[in-house]
């Protein structure tokens, strides 16, 4: 699927089912936003979700190669807060 840059500089989006089209409209009403505002935070949001669990999914794989489960967790941070010398 492919997107257009607008002139202004937007991306146009593809078109959203009509009862969720419906749904965001409401809660921008509610809110007293645009539907720009309501589909840029949810997209940031979702967006910064999907960068979480990339981190996270990073730090299981490191985790598991170096045999380390959560309960050693507390000790390898006392470690290191000691190495500093706090």
């Amino acid at each position: 699927m492919q997107y257009r840059r607008m002139a202004s500089g937007e991306t146009q989006l593809p078109s959203l089912p009509e009862s969720l089209m419906a749904a965001i409209e409401k809660i921008a009403r509610e809110q007293d936003r645009s539907v720009g505002e309501v589909l840029a935070e949810a997209v940031d949001r979702y967006v910064r979700d999907q960068e979480w669990e990339a981190v996270k999914r990073y730090g299981r794989a490191q985790s598991s190669e170096r045999g380390l489960a959560e309960g050693d967790v507390p000790g390898l941070i006392s470690e290191f807060r000691n190495e500093l010398g706090g």
